[in-house]
């Protein structure tokens, strides 16, 4: 940069003529505004909605179980029942037993859900032996788990724990004698941490996506298309300084990367909105188990700031790195093919943030650019930002922006690059 700075009057003419070009296109402005307000809520409030309804549904929905050989009468009627609330509500139907020849194969052909096989004579008893019941079932099948899989497994399980009661009446103990120890679970999570639910990692991962595809349309089209439409000539010849071009079309790309991050933002506060109202109106059990299962956006003062100041670094960074691979190409589908590892780089990090309660993260994690912004945006969702560490990853950050647009300011002062096609 020369010595006598910027002049911000034309570094906001070449941003303003970056992005009336990116407001010209109608499929850039669906990127950036439209696609992060349907996406984020079908992610967010969606598939938690579908999971929990799934899930919930299969407790709720009768399933045929295969029986071959004879059981207790007591087991036979407690698998057969349907377990309901005062007010006649199904929390969790019976199945229908069906008799089998061959267990594992009547599963396999889909005749039954499960199917079960006493081993030899099962105890009506406590005291009387015990016995062995096979259960047959796709373990690996997620609908056979949350549904006749699950049902038999309780239902055994109470029905071992009623013989032992019955036992335990008749030598004129209670039940308590089982369990001398109550365990009471306690969440000591934060309440916004509750609220993140298991899909939190999907907000840093989406933030910064949208901010790539936000930014990525104008950066592109500012340097390589410019320069494939002979455009950029032009721009370069006219009275304004190289750094001054620099720094307006890294405003525009800016500019609209933040807008598109701002949409993503607004995407998980409304489905985060529409989630509690769902919720409200919704059995208890189903209730908590879609709230586990999604991921709201519910932020703090300092949340908001940690939040805020890290997309705003992380939006810096991305541009000057789209703005320098953009100069470079020869043209906007080469500039596009160059861009495409960026997003791997993007999505990697992030999915291994859904690990992120086994890792060890360290001070060092926070120093790795984007990278560390992510854990920064992470820690914001879930309540529990730390100033020092939002503010190395907005700093590392920030760095790397600048280098990244010295870089570019040299490669528009190369005429081999510019006049590269």
């Amino acid at each position: 940069m020369r010595a006598r700075g910027l002049r911000p009057a034309l570094v906001w003419q070449v941003a303003t003529r970056d992005l009336l070009g990116t407001l010209r296109d109608r499929r850039t402005l669906n990127a950036t505004i439209l696609m992060p307000l349907i996406l984020i809520p079908l992610l967010t409030l969606g598939l938690p909605l579908m999971m929990g309804g799934l899930i919930g549904g299969q407790q709720q929905a009768r399933q045929t179980v295969g029986i071959s050989g004879t059981i207790p009468a007591a087991l036979r009627a407690a698998l057969e029942r349907d377990e309901k609330l005062p007010d006649g509500t199904v929390v969790r139907a019976g199945v229908d037993l069906k008799t089998v020849a061959d267990p594992t194969q009547a599963v396999q052909d889909g005749e039954v859900d499960a199917a079960i096989r006493p081993v030899g004579t099962l105890p009506q008893r406590a005291g009387d032996g015990t016995g062995t019941l096979e259960l047959h079932a796709k373990l690996s099948n997620l609908r056979a788990q949350t549904g006749a899989y699950s049902k038999v497994s309780d239902v055994v399980e109470a029905y071992n724990r009623a013989l032992a009661v019955q036992r335990l009446q008749g030598l004129g103990l209670n039940e308590q004698v089982l369990a001398p120890i109550a365990l009471k679970p306690v969440d000591a999570s934060t309440q916004q941490e509750q609220r993140s639910g298991q899909l939190a990692f999907l907000i840093p991962m989406l933030m910064l996506q949208f901010i790539l595809s936000g930014g990525m349309a104008t950066a592109l089209d500012a340097t390589a298309g410019e320069k494939e439409r002979g455009t950029l000539e032009s721009l370069l010849v006219a009275p304004v300084r190289r750094a001054e071009v620099v720094a307006g079309k890294l405003l525009a790309t800016t500019l609209t990367a933040l807008t598109s991050a701002a949409f993503s933002v607004a995407g998980f506060v409304l489905s985060g909105v529409a989630m509690r109202l769902w919720l409200q109106n919704q059995p208890q059990q189903q209730a908590m188990l879609t709230e586990g299962l999604g991921g709201q956006l519910s932020l703090s003062v300092g949340s908001t700031l940690a939040l805020l100041g890290v997309a705003l670094s992380a939006a810096l960074l991305i541009s000057a790195l789209l703005i320098s691979v953009g100069i470079f190409a020869r043209s906007f589908k080469e500039a596009q093919t160059y861009v495409a590892p960026i997003t791997l780089f993007l999505v990697l990090p992030a999915i291994l943030l859904q690990f992120a309660d086994f890792l060890q993260i360290g001070l060092g994690a926070y120093a790795i650019p984007v990278i560390g912004g992510m854990i920064a945006i992470l820690d914001a969702v879930r309540g529990t930002p730390d100033a020092g560490h939002v503010l190395l990853a907005m700093g590392v950050n920030l760095l790397g922006a600048a280098l990244l647009a010295l870089f570019a300011l040299r490669s528009f002062g190369r005429e081999e690059v510019i006049f590269r096609n």
